[in-house]
Formats: structure tokens, sequence, C-alpha cells
């Protein structure tokens, strides 16, 4: 399991890291990662056309599509699209921060849980 994560380098730009989550066999549960310790979890619905220019991330947090797609581009405007399903942690809370735009034309639901 992975999750992409989006954050800030020294010189402001921001990067996308793919990040391996490792997980532990539980027998019967299944397959665990450790536990991250977190502040507090957000609903969001975005309208069909979010299209936000370049921003930083409000705080330090996983982001979990539940559906939709969307697109990142970075500061160096490297472009990922990422889809319900995937997680990311957005990390680049100062720097020259990222633009996210809807792909589809529809509205998008997201999960947001602060570290």
């Amino acid at each position: 399991m992975y999750y992409t994560r989006l954050y800030a380098d020294k010189n402001g730009d921001t990067h996308f890291e793919d990040v391996e989550v490792p997980l532990h066999d539980q027998g019967m549960a299944g397959y665990l990662s450790d536990h991250f310790s977190v502040n507090r979890l957000q609903f969001r619905e975005n309208s069909a056309d979010y299209d936000w220019d370049f921003h930083h991330a409000p705080a330090r947090q996983f982001i979990i599509l539940l559906d939709g797609e969307i697109e990142i581009t970075t500061s160096l405007k490297e472009i990922r699209r990422f889809r319900g399903g995937d997680v990311l942690l957005v990390e680049d809370t100062r720097g020259k921060g990222h633009k996210t735009r809807n792909v589809l034309n529809q509205p998008r639901r997201s999960l947001f849980v602060e570290l």
C-alpha cells in the first residue's frame, strides 16, 4: 500500500514522492500499518468547476479521495492525476504551493485527516 506525498523543499519548490506504507500481518485482522496520530477529520465536497490556482496546504494532512478525479500541478510544473481511493499526504504548508483542479465535470468528495 502507498500514498503520494506533496512537500516543499528548502527552496520552496513542491515535489511529489511515492511512499510505501509497511504493513504487518495481524492474522484474521489482515495486514495493518503502524498507527498515525491525528488531530481531526473533516469531510469535504468540491463543486464540479473546482480549479484553485497556486496555494498551500492549510495543515499537514492526509487527503483521501472518495470519488472523482483531480489534477495537481507542482511549482516545478510536474502534473499528476489522482482518483477516488487515492491517498495524498500534503505537507507544502509553506513555499510556492501547488495547483489543484477537478478533471471530471462532477462534484468531488474527500476526507481531510489532519496530523
